[in-house]
C-alpha cells in the first residue's frame, strides 16, 4: 500500500525533471510514511511512497525492477494470490529475489504481457514502464479499491494515486472543470472518469491505459457479469457465499505488520470480525466510532459482537468539533466530496493507526447482496407508481409541509414519492442525489450552468443504467452501484481516509471472485421479500448475535442536521454567506439564505444540500484560491469562521 507518481514525456523526450518528481512525491508523502524512492529513465520517471506490509526488508522498495532490468513498476495496493502466482511462475522458470507481491507482478508481465492483470486478485493501481517497447502500462483493479488519476499536456502524461500531486508541476494550473462540479452538486462527489480540476482524469476502475508511440489509448479488462444465474439450492447457496467470505477473510490476513478491523456493529463489518477470530488464535483488534445522539450510534452492536469474539476492543465517540478537522479533511479529499461519513471514518482511520498498519472491513456487501433500501423501494416503485399517480403531487405536498430532520422517515417518504412520476432510471438517479433538477435550477447561478455546459447531471446515472447488464430491476440497480456509487463514492471516502493516516484498509465482500459469485444468484435470494441482504443474513445466523442480524441497516453517517441547527449553526451561515464565497457567481444568495433560514428554523431538513455547498466552498480555497503547501493543514477552530481556508 502506497503512493505512486510518476511522468513521461513522450512527445519532446526531455528527461523529467528531479525536482518536480519529488515535489510530487512530496504532496502524496502520508499514503507511504515508510520511505521514498525515484527512478529516471531517458524521458521518464517514477516516484514512490511506501507503507510497508508484506517483506519490509530494502530490496522490496519501489520502483522495483525484476529479470528484465529495463522494465520498472511501482504499484499502489495488495495482490492477494501474490504466492499462488509466484509458485505458478516459478515453475515456468522465473527466480524472485524477494518475498513482495510486486515482484510477482513484475514476473507477471514477463510471462502474459497486458494481460497479466486478469490474473491479479487483489487492490491494486500501477504504473509499469516498458523500455523494451518504449510503453508506459497504467493499470486499476477490477472494482476501483486503488485511486490513478492522469493529465495528458502538450509534452506527454503525468500520473498519480492523487490529483494534488499535480500541483508540483509548473504547467499545471488548478482550474475548476465547472461540468465535475455540477455532477457534484448532484451526487455530492465527482463522478469518474472527470475530476474537479480541469484537464485531470481517472483510469477508470478495470480498465488499463496504454501509451506507445505517443498514442494513449484506454480499454478494459474486466466486467462483472450477472447471467447466467447459478440456480441453487438456498441452504448450499448460505453454504457457499460463508465458504467465498471465509476465504476472502483468509487471504488479506497476510501481512507483517499488526493487522485489526472496522467494526461498525453492522452485519457485513461483524461478519468479517466473525471469520477474522475463526481463522486466527490471537484477540482480533477492533475499532468502532460512536456518537452521543442515540439515533446514530451502533456502539452497543459493535459491543455484542466484540464480547462474543472477545476482541481486543477500542472505542471512539465523535463529537460536534470534530468538524475542526476540516482543513484536514479538504487536503486530503482532493476534490469536493460530501459524503459525512467521511468525518467519523477519517477519525476511525487515524484512532485505528495508533495500534494497527491494516484494518479490514465490511464495505461492498450492499453492493453484492442488496443492503441498501433504495432496492426495495425501486421494487415497490414498479409495482405501485401507476396507482400512486394520480395522489403523487398531493401527497408530496403533503409530505413537504412536515418539519423533517436527521433519519426521519418523512425525508425518505418525500423523495419516494416525488420521483413516483419518472421511469425506473430517473426515479434512482434523483434518489440517490442531493439536489434535484428543480432546486439545483433554482440555486445556481445563469452564469454558472453555462460554465457547467448547461446538461442535466442525472444523465450520468441515466446512461449507467442503459450500460447496466442487469437481467431484472434489481440486479441493474446493483450493477449501477458498482459501476458508480461504489467507486466514486465509497472506496473514495475509505482510500482517502485510511491513507491519510498511512492505514491499509481491505475489504473482503469487495474480492472479485466472490463479487462474481454474487452477481449470478438470482436476486430473489439477495432482496425476499423487504429483507434486505437475505441470504447473507441465512450465512452468518450461526456466527453473530441474532441483534446484529436482524436490525435495521444504518448508513455512518453524522447528525448534521442537529449540528447545523446547534453548535455549527455559525460556521455554516460565516462560510456560506461569506463575501468570496458568494462572490465567485454560482448561487443564488437569496436561496442560500433561504436554505439555511428554513434548516435553521426545522423546517426542511437541508443539511446534506448545506454541507454540500460548504465542502465546495472549502475545497476551492485550498486548491483554487492557493497551492497547498507539501502537507495538510493542522485541524484548527479556524474552520468555523468565514476566514476558515484562507491561502
Amino acid at each position: 500500500m502506497c503512493g505512486i507518481a510518476g511522468r513521461l514525456n513522450f512527445r519532446s523526450g526531455a528527461p523529467v525533471d528531479p525536482a518536480v518528481l519529488r515535489r510530487m512525491g512530496d504532496l502524496i508523502a502520508h499514503r507511504g510514511p515508510d520511505g521514498e524512492k525515484f527512478w529516471h529513465g531517458d524521458a521518464i520517471g517514477l516516484a514512490h511512497r511506501r507503507l510497508a506490509i508484506v517483506d519490509l526488508s530494502d530490496a522490496a522498495r519501489q520502483p522495483m525492477t525484476g529479470e528484465d532490468p529495463r522494465v520498472q513498476v511501482v504499484c499502489n495496493g495488495e495482490i492477494y494470490n501474490f504466492q499462488e502466482l509466484r509458485r505458478e511462475l516459478e515453475a515456468r522458470g522465473h527466480r524472485f529475489r524477494t518475498r513482495s507481491d510486486t515482484e510477482v507482478i513484475l514476473a507477471a508481465y514477463a510471462a502474459h504481457g497486458v494481460e497479466c492483470l486478469s490474473r491479479l486478485r487483489g487492490m491494486f493501481a500501477l504504473a509499469l514502464w516498458d523500455g523494451g517497447r518504449r510503453r508506459l502500462l497504467l493499470a486499476r483493479d477490477r472494482l476501483g479499491k486503488k485511486p490513478l488519476y492522469y493529465r495528458v499536456d502538450a509534452d506527454g502524461i503525468a500520473f498519480a494515486s492523487e490529483p494534488k500531486a499535480f500541483l508540483a508541476e509548473p504547467s499545471f494550473e488548478a482550474r475548476p472543470d465547472m461540468a465535475a462540479l455540477s455532477d457534484y452538486l448532484t451526487y455530492h462527489y465527482v463522478p469518474a472518469p472527470g475530476s474537479a480540476f480541469a484537464g485531470v482524469r481517472r483510469v477508470p476502475p478495470a480498465h488499463h491505459l496504454v501509451v506507445e508511440d505517443g498514442q494513449v489509448r484506454i480499454e478494459r479488462y474486466w466486467h462483472l457479469r450477472y447471467e447466467p444465474k447459478r440456480r441453487l439450492p438456498e441452504a448450499d447457496a448460505a453454504r457457499e457465499l460463508l465458504a467465498r467470505l471465509r476465504d476472502a477473510v483468509r487471504c488479506r490476513l497476510v501481512a507483517d505488520v499488526p493487522l485489526g478491523a472496522f467494526l461498525s456493529g453492522g452485519i457485513d463489518s461483524s461478519a468479517v470480525v466473525a471469520l477474522m477470530a475463526e481463522a486466527g488464535a490471537a484477540p482480533v483488534r477492533t475499532f468502532s466510532i460512536g456518537f452521543e445522539e442515540a439515533e446514530y450510534d451502533e456502539l452497543p452492536y459493535a459491543r455484542l459482537v466484540a464480547r462474543r469474539y472477545g476482541t481486543d476492543h477500542h472505542e471512539l465517540v465523535v463529537r460536534p468539533e470534530a468538524v475542526d478537522v476540516l482543513p484536514r479533511l479538504v487536503w486530503h479529499y482532493n476534490e469536493p466530496y460530501a459524503d459525512s461519513s467521511a468525518v467519523p471514518t477519517f477519525y476511525l482511520a487515524e484512532f485505528a493507526r495508533r495500534h494497527v498498519t491494516v484494518a479490514l472491513n465490511g464495505d461492498g456487501g450492499d453492493e453484492s447482496l442488496a443492503g441498501y433500501r433504495r432496492y426495495l423501494a425501486s421494487r415497490l416503485a414498479a409495482r405501485y407508481a401507476a396507482l400512486a399517480r394520480p395522489f403523487r403531487r398531493p401527497l408530496a405536498a403533503l409530505l413537504g409541509a412536515v418539519p423533517s430532520s436527521g433519519r426521519g422517515i418523512g425525508i425518505q417518504a418525500r423523495r419516494f414519492v416525488e420521483a413516483l412520476g419518472e421511469s425506473p432510471p430517473r426515479r434512482y438517479a434523483r434518489w440517490v442525489s442531493h439536489f434535484d433538477p428543480a432546486l439545483k435550477q433554482e440555486l445556481t447561478t445563469a452564469e454558472f450552468r453555462r460554465a457547467a455546459g448547461d446538461r442535466d447531471s442525472l444523465d450520468h446515472l441515466e446512461e449507467a443504467f442503459r450500460r447496466a447488464e442487469g437481467p431484472d430491476l434489481i440486479d441493474t440497480a446493483l450493477a449501477v452501484d458498482v459501476e458508480t456509487y461504489l467507486p466514486d463514492d465509497l472506496l473514495v471516502k475509505v482510500d482517502i481516509a485510511t491513507m491519510a493516516h498511512g492505514l491499509e484498509g481491505r475489504s473482503p465482500f469487495l474480492d472479485h471472485e466472490l463479487m462474481e459469485f454474487c452477481a449470478r444468484l438470482p436476486s430473489d435470494l439477495k432482496l425476499r421479500g423487504h429483507t434486505t441482504k437475505y441470504l447473507l443474513k441465512q450465512a452468518v445466523r450461526g456466527l453473530l448475535p441474532v441483534p446484529v442480524i436482524g436490525r435495521p441497516k444504518r448508513g455512518f453517517g453524522v447528525p448534521l442536521d442537529r449540528w447545523f441547527r446547534g453548535e455549527l449553526r455559525g460556521m455554516v451561515h460565516d462560510v456560506l454567506l461569506d463575501a468570496r464565497t458568494l462572490q465567485r457567481g454560482y448561487f443564488r444568495e437569496p436561496v442560500v439564505r433561504r436554505l439555511l433560514d428554513e434548516h435553521g428554523r426545522g423546517v426542511r431538513g437541508w443539511h446534506y444540500q448545506l454541507w454540500n455547498l460548504l465542502l465546495l466552498e472549502l475545497w476551492h480555497r485550498t486548491f483554487v484560491d492557493g497551492r497547498p503547501d507539501s502537507g495538510p493543514p493542522p485541524a484548527a477552530a479556524a474552520v468555523r469562521g468565514a476566514a476558515a481556508m484562507a491561502p
